[in-house]
């Protein structure tokens, strides 16, 4: 007989999911928080009703490719080139830092030795800290009325390209962690796949440019994208080595400047995406974080972590601006709003475990402090803003 548990799982989920999204939202943090919030205590630390199936992991895979697709799609390119040389050192610091930082306090708590193997876990572990969550960050400064300021935008757009060098660098990483022990052929195999990727976007853009003129509107459009954006995933990860997500991410990437397809490509895979897959992922998530396992070292080492995932932000972002010539307390402000971590991370310490290089026992640590520069980042930048004057 046929077990239709899976259909109770799934309304469980999101029931849940949203119920604790609301909640988080009434006190001012994201609804991830509460859709984490919702797997945890649903999960094998609470209530353990949920457990995970083949069917919830493969629907919570398809949820993080969908949430990197619409994240390429959101891209503004021109608010890119705006920014311009600023925005790119601020991005190229707020990666390297936290990588190195939080890399080296994983291996230095976990007493790794200097194999090539040990050193990849490190920076694994680092790299889910390199990605910057604006969206806390967006909703602080539109509060306040510094969104539209020199400061808010040369923020969202080191914040842009910080996602776009943090893809680059999972890229590498999920290249080598494939067991390849030949490095030229695992960088010849990413070039080649960035080589794939420009090829692609420079023939489906042009096909997608030629649709829109005329069926931008069309459902048909939104189902064509999303086929486009599996077929990427697709290709990096079996053709190449290179995550899914990666790929996933260049398909929205290629679509993210076609004028009218791409609003409406964006709404129809955010409705699609919110509607199940990206609760079950986020569930899912929480669901594997059993903070019953937590040891005292594990707990010394989220704390460790928490102050190595703020601090790395604000001085590498925050130097930066200093260098690019902003005043001490702009180049605060934008070191604080690059504290926020949320969905990518998570989605980078999902890939880190599926392939083997974080371990699920950490899992509860970085759990704790994404929520944690969740709950740090508004309340820091609010008090840098106040005591630091106007904003240019």
């Amino acid at each position: 007989m046929e077990d239709y548990t899976f259909l109770l799982l799934i309304a469980i989920i999101l029931l849940s999911t949203k119920l604790f999204g609301v909640l988080s939202a009434k006190v001012h943090l994201p609804q991830v928080a509460g859709a984490l919030l919702a797997g945890i205590l649903l999960g094998p630390t609470g209530l353990n009703v949920l457990h995970s199936t083949d069917f919830l992991a493969k629907t919570a895979e398809l949820g993080v490719i969908i949430l990197m697709f619409t994240a390429g799609i959101d891209t503004d390119l021109e608010e890119l080139k705006e920014t311009g040389l600023k925005a790119c050192l601020i991005a190229v610091m707020g990666v390297f830092v936290p990588l190195f930082l939080c890399g080296g306090l994983y291996f230095v708590f976990f007493k790794g030795s200097f194999t090539a193997y040990d050193v990849l876990k490190a920076a694994f572990v680092g790299s889910i800290f390199s990605a910057t969550s604006v969206g806390i960050t967006v909703e602080t400064l539109n509060e306040m009325g510094k969104l539209k300021t020199k400061t808010g935008t040369t923020l969202l757009s080191a914040a842009l390209i910080d996602d776009i060098i943090g893809i680059i660098v999972l890229s590498v990483l999920s290249g080598f962690s494939t067991g390849d022990s030949k490095v030229l052929v695992v960088l010849l195999k990413i070039a080649l796949f960035f080589v794939f990727v420009c090829a692609m976007a420079f023939v489906f853009h042009k096909v997608f440019v030629m649709i829109s003129k005329e069926h931008w509107h069309s459902r048909r459009v939104a189902v064509w994208a999303f086929a486009f954006c599996l077929i990427m995933a697709y290709c990096a990860e079996e053709l190449f080595g290179v995550a899914d997500i990666t790929g996933a991410y260049f398909a929205g990437l290629t679509l993210c400047n076609i004028a009218k397809s791409r609003e409406y490509i964006a709404k129809k895979m955010t409705v699609t995406s919110y509607m199940i897959f990206v609760p079950v992922f986020f569930a899912s998530v929480g669901m594997k974080t059993n903070l019953r396992t937590m040891n005292s070292h594990i707990l010394i080492f989220a704390l460790f972590l928490v102050i190595a995932a703020v601090i790395s932000k604000i001085i590498g972002c925050g130097l930066a601006a200093k260098i690019c010539k902003f005043p001490g307390n702009q180049s605060l402000v934008i070191g604080i709003g690059m504290v926020a971590r949320s969905e990518v991370a998570l989605m980078v310490a999902q890939k880190g475990m599926d392939v083997g290089m974080v371990d699920e026992s950490i899992l509860p640590a970085i759990i704790l402090t994404v929520i944690a520069s969740a709950l740090i980042t508004p309340i820091l930048l609010k008090f840098s803003i106040s005591k630091g004057g106007s904003l240019e």
